[in-house]
């Protein structure tokens, strides 16, 4: 038996330490995990380029922005390829890979990469709706290159297709 009757009761009115109670468990990152995070980002963004052979001052940068990721193309006029760039392949995952700061990261990278291959000019082309847009071009605009022209290539529907029906929740 119980020495004290009211023992029991005093028990359930403990605040419950160990058990959620249904509701999710947040995950909190250590000071050890984000400064490892850091790293990794920081080492990608000093990646080695490959130098061209070829000595272009000029080129374009294409700014692709969805959703989910930014991605950076470096052309030359012609519009072969010289190096590109995108929010993933810096070290972002997940929904971390559509935020402006991934995107501004990733515009780094591109600048830097461009002023190894001493590229002096550039031509902006931008596409998408994403929130990283804003951010890269910005990025862009802040380091030493001259920007000749700027232009949105966003498709925009002329009330062409039907828009699919709104969803119901």
């Amino acid at each position: 038996m119980l020495e004290k009757p009211w023992a029991a009761e005093e028990n359930l009115l403990q605040p419950l330490s160990n058990k959620t109670m249904g509701k999710k468990r947040i995950a909190v990152q250590t000071e050890k995990e984000l400064l490892k995070e850091r790293e990794t980002i920081e080492a990608k963004l000093r990646k080695e380029v490959k130098k061209t052979s070829q000595k272009t001052k000029e080129a374009k940068l294409y700014i692709y922005s969805s959703y989910n990721n930014t991605i950076l193309t470096l052309t030359d006029l012609k519009g072969n390829v010289l190096h590109w760039v995108t929010a993933g392949s810096i070290g972002f995952k997940g929904t971390k890979k559509g935020t402006p700061f991934a995107a501004s990261k990733a515009a780094e990278a591109m600048c830097a990469a461009a002023e190894k291959m001493n590229i002096k000019k550039i031509i902006v082309i931008v596409k998408g709706i994403g929130s990283g847009r804003e951010s890269a071009i910005r990025s862009v605009a802040n380091h030493s290159f001259e920007i000749i022209s700027m232009t949105d290539v966003t498709p925009v529907p002329h009330n062409g297709c039907r828009p699919p029906k709104p969803r119901r929740v």
